[in-house]
């Protein structure tokens, strides 16, 4: 192989028989052979497609490249596959075999060519962090647990995982990782260390473009006279347009990370330092609601930048068709910004799409009542702060979900905005709320009906909590923990959803104990911390005492606050089963919701610890009691945070 000297490449793809490289601040590709140019019966030598490339690699008998503008893909060589008459755009990485050849999308799905090239039918719609090929074989790292799965050659027919857990890139500090770092990497590496994410190439204007743009200045000076008059007219235009419909909404890039105003009419406590997450006292429009553009322009930024990138936003066309325009019939409950409906995209993924309630028709309705009663002038003030609050959940699990990664989480897959609507798309858990199953449905279901089980459970909801506390970057705090919250998978693992309460913790040096002062308690009755409600004092243990009252509601079968025989007072189930439980005894009207007793490993089976403990400490104890109870590799080592 020969390459002439002084060339300097920025990445390389290397076939078979020649090997091709993207050429250092002009992207162009220059491929060579064992005769340094032409030849070859790779085909692929000489033929390399002009322009600037942003990512390129080689198979065994072609060679493909994404182009720098526009993200097209390019494939050329004796295997070179068709690609069609529409141009493929959206690629962020390649891996090429023998006649195979696959691409990363940016939502992390892939896309692939050739004799049984695609992934098989159960990792079609996955998600995964990097493609490689090699002959026959394809393989990739899954983005929901970070084991690694091939596919293609008949090696792997009987078994697609190699590796339960792999470490998709090396480990560094924090503030090296200038774009960003992987999601849910944190958890592998040690010191608050993560993954670097891959920076996009930027390729400098090539002089073509250069020589174009000169000639092409004195028209665009006598254009841009003619269009500023115009443009005035038409700023004129929407102003007024802006005034009439309060409702309008227009697209604009930005910030995202609003922060609290500053100036206020009476000195107001330290706020949470919400990196990430929209203030609902930040940029409002006059009327009292945010204003359009301020939110449009944190949606640009957030959709673009670090983990982000993996979220789809699907038109409005796509889930009206999915959800017969929202009917009743689709819908399947309610969460803290909107309804929720059930819903089969076009490509076959089955999803629950939450949408906020659109606050227009209703304030249009309450300003026209308002001018014929007084009591309807209050009801029209406060529509603008029921869709503040509709809006700032909406972006706060639109900006946490996107860059959290575990499978003990529910995943978020996209988003839509269009005009007053706000909707988010989730993975569908198919087996409901632990709620329903502990207090609503009869009999138990059978993988509720023991101890052991119910132990799962909670443990599988307390890894989620843990990695918000421990292992996201920022630690994330939920603030609404309860049953209701905590679905459950076909195939019974528990995930943590609802995220439209939870906030940023700030990570400064003055920080007291991780402790903050929040604008307002927020949370459901019966769960909240006594000492986060009275004293507004939120820490990461405020949900620790959230998940104690789910504890207790699965070891005893009680509902969080109901009356009992002796009193016909509600009474909330930590004042009513602690006492027993401590005892070692089972509280009393409850036996029919509870799993048949086993006396001798009963005290075994509830976890101990310190009312101040941390989340890590609550996992490792539940590990110990669905130990003592029986249920084999449950260990951390056998199941991983990361999911």
């Amino acid at each position: 192989l020969s390459v002439p000297p002084g060339l300097e490449f920025f990445e390389i793809g290397v076939g078979g028989d020649f090997v091709c490289g993207l050429l250092r601040g002009s992207g162009e590709i220059r491929c060579f052979d064992g005769g340094g140019c032409g030849g070859g019966g790779s085909g692929v030598v000489g033929r390399e497609p002009p322009g600037a490339h942003a990512t390129i690699a080689a198979g065994t008998s072609h060679a493909c490249a994404v182009a720098a503008s526009g993200g097209e893909l390019v494939c050329w060589g004796a295997t070179a596959p068709p690609l069609g008459e529409a141009p493929v755009a959206g690629i962020s990485s390649l891996a090429l075999g023998t006649n195979r050849t696959c691409g990363l999308r940016s939502n992390g799905t892939v896309l692939c060519w050739g004799p049984n090239a695609g992934p098989p039918r159960g990792l079609a719609e996955a998600q995964f962090v990097a493609i490689q090929a090699r002959g026959d074989a394809l393989c990739g790292v899954l983005m929901a647990n970070y084991s690694l799965v091939c596919w293609g050659s008949k090696a792997f027919a009987s078994n697609r995982l190699v590796f339960d857990y792999v470490l998709p890139g090396p480990c560094a500090p924090l503030a090296s990782c200038s774009c960003g770092i992987l999601a849910g990497s944190g958890n592998v590496c040690p010191n608050y260390g993560g993954i670097c994410q891959r920076c996009a190439v930027e390729l400098p204007p090539s002089p073509a473009n250069g020589s174009k743009r000169g000639r092409r200045r004195a028209i665009f000076i006598a254009v841009g006279v003619i269009g500023l008059a115009i443009g005035l007219a038409a700023a004129a235009f929407f102003f007024v347009a802006h005034r009439r419909n309060s409702c309008r909404v227009l697209q604009d890039a930005g910030r995202i990370h609003a922060e609290p105003a500053q100036a206020q009419a009476q000195p107001q406590p330290q706020r949470l330092l919400l990196r990430g997450v929209p203030s609902a006292r930040s940029s409002r429009a006059p009327g009292g609601a945010d204003s359009p553009t301020t939110m449009e322009r944190r949606l640009s930024a957030l959709i673009g930048k670090g983990p982000s990138s993996t979220i789809e936003r699907f038109p409005l066309a796509t889930l009206l068709a999915a959800t017969d325009a929202f009917s009743e019939g689709h819908k399947i409950g309610s969460g803290s910004f909107g309804s929720v409906y059930r819903a089969v995209l076009p490509d076959g993924r089955v999803v629950a799409i939450k949408r906020a309630e659109p606050p227009c028709p209703y304030a249009a309705a309450a300003a026209a009542s308002a001018t014929t009663s007084s009591a309807s002038a209050s009801t029209s003030a406060a529509l603008p702060a029921k869709r503040r609050d509709r809006e700032s959940a909406f972006l706060s699990e639109l900006a946490l979900l996107s860059r959290v990664n575990h499978k003990n989480l529910v995943r978020l897959l996209g988003f839509c905005t269009d005009r007053a609507e706000h909707v988010l798309v989730y993975e569908f858990v198919s087996n409901g709320a632990l709620h329903d199953h502990l207090h609503k449905r009869a009999p138990i279901a059978p993988p509720l009906a023991s101890w052991n089980a119910r132990l799962k459970l909670a443990l599988d909801a307390a890894r989620g909590i843990e990695y918000l506390h421990a292992y996201a970057v920022p630690p994330i705090i939920h603030r609404d923990i309860k049953p209701s919250n905590i679905l459950l998978d076909d195939s019974w693992t528990a995930k943590v959803s609802d995220f439209g309460l939870s906030l940023l913790l700030s990570t400064g040096e003055d920080d007291d104990d991780d402790a903050h002062d929040t604008p307002r308690a927020a949370g459901t009755v019966g769960y909240m911390d006594p000492e986060y409600y009275r004293l507004q004092h939120l820490t990461a243990k405020s949900d620790v005492y959230s998940f104690g009252v789910v504890l207790l509601e699965l070891l005893s079968g009680c509902k969080v606050i109901q009356k009992y025989e002796e009193s016909g007072t509600p009474r909330n189930v930590v004042e009513f089963a602690v006492p027993h439980i401590v005892g070692g005894r089972r509280p009393p009207h409850t036996r029919q919701r509870l799993p048949p007793r086993r006396r001798a490993r009963s005290r075994r089976c509830l976890p101990g610890g310190p009312q101040s403990a941390t989340m890590t400490e609550i996992v490792n104890g539940l590990e110990r009691a669905v130990s003592a109870c029986g249920t084999p590799n449950l260990s951390r080592s056998g199941t991983e945070r990361s999911g």
